[in-house]
């Protein structure tokens, strides 16, 4: 049975947007738009609790629940302190206030949330003449304010801490994959379990780890200690633990998924992590250079990696790098279906094959290209007539 529905955001990294939007339809979400790193979406409680431990590609669950306009610090304060804050919370709770502004009228986010703060804290020393306590660290209630030109939009954050901190990873190496992003990278090439999965460069193991829950349909959220609404008034524990518990949509994989790395200690890292993921007997790890492949661990399947983009490295030992990664494809890897995130048209000119797709995809703060190759066998890679789709 449905429950009463509502309006929610969904934020997720940009070029990732229609994928996460697919999910919260597969998981029953109407009335999506599509924005920049956002889908709105209408649906109930269940869904809610659903998209928070379901969705590989969302960094948070957000639950709009006031939106006005204001041109000044002072407007926003008064819309703030004429809510009623004590449907969300006590005065005996603790909250805190996140913001994101882009506006010419207002500079500073910190400000802005320091106001909404304000007027939080005023209405409830009116109300109860008690003021609620303001932690940074683990608020009972987490409060969102976005602002765009003067349209301010108050939401709770159902989440909490990003949604891509999974649970599993007990170490990282030193430019570690986000989680989200590495779920988006997998998800777009349409891979789904159906057969061999390979990162010859998988650092501490993050591509490895997202592909095996893809493959059994294992919610990321399940390695989560907890979530924002728990904590929310209106928290029902009966309908959480039944979606917690609820793996009928889990899946069989029978095909394995090969890791390698150059580095000992990513691998050592790889290992402790997928353990901790509770993969590890699908995952085949080992130490070896891209230079060592003389034979695919699978005779076909798909191949996923996100090399180093030359951060830390000399230019011609990332020229030769590249070099190498599409020379072992040619000859190693043929009849596999190959995809390189990576950040410079020169890395991908170095790998000397010609891409049937590319997309655009944000690395931190990098704009990276996600392109993907069909190995043929034989000298002739004859171009597809494909439509990229960036």
């Amino acid at each position: 049975m449905q429950g009463k529905t509502f309006q929610m955001i969904a934020k997720t990294m940009a070029g990732l947007e229609d994928i996460l939007a697919e999910e919260l339809v597969n998981l029953g979400a109407n009335n999506l738009e599509i924005g920049t790193r956002m889908v709105s979406f209408e649906g109930d409680k269940a869904l809610l609790y659903k998209a928070n431990i379901h969705c590989r590609t969302a960094l948070r669950i957000l639950k709009p629940i006031y939106t006005f306009k204001a041109r000044n610090a002072d407007e926003i304060y008064k819309e703030v302190e004429n809510i009623d804050w004590r449907k969300y919370m006590t005065e005996n709770q603790s909250f805190a206030v996140d913001s994101v502004v882009f506006s010419e009228i207002f500079t500073h986010s910190k400000f802005v949330a320091y106001r909404v703060k304000d007027g939080i804290v005023d209405f409830f020393t009116k109300k109860t003449e008690k003021r609620p306590s303001v932690s940074i660290s683990n608020p009972d209630l987490l409060i969102n304010i976005h602002i765009a030109h003067d349209k301010c939009t108050l939401s709770i954050d159902s989440s909490g801490e990003s949604l891509h901190k999974r649970g599993y990873r007990t170490g990282q190496t030193e430019a570690p994959l986000n989680e989200v992003l590495a779920a988006g990278m997998i998800l777009r090439t349409g891979w789904r379990g159906e057969s061999d999965f390979v990162d010859p460069m998988c650092g501490s193991g993050t591509l490895l780890i997202e592909a095996a829950m893809i493959a059994m349909n294992i919610p990321p959220g399940i390695y989560r200690s907890n979530f924002a609404f728990e904590k929310w008034k209106d928290f029902d524990q009966d309908l959480f633990d039944y979606i917690y518990n609820d793996d009928s949509g889990e899946r069989e994989f029978n095909h394995k998924i090969f890791g390698s790395d150059i580095s000992e200690r990513a691998i050592a890292i790889a290992t402790e992590n997928v353990k901790s993921a509770g993969v590890a007997r699908y995952v085949d790890l080992s130490v070896k250079p891209i230079q060592q492949y003389t034979k695919a661990p699978a005779e076909s399947g798909i191949l996923i990696t996100n090399p180093p983009y030359g951060e830390r490295l000399k230019p011609a030992d990332i020229n030769q790098l590249y070099n190498t990664i599409g020379e072992r494809l040619k000859h190693v890897f043929t009849g596999y279906r190959a995809w390189i995130l990576s950040y410079k048209k020169e890395n991908f000119d170095n790998i000397g094959l010609k891409p049937s797709k590319k997309y655009r995809l944000k690395n931190g703060s990098l704009d990276c290209e996600f392109r993907g190759y069909d190995i043929f066998a034989g000298k002739k890679y004859p171009a597809r007539t494909e439509k990229n789709t960036d």
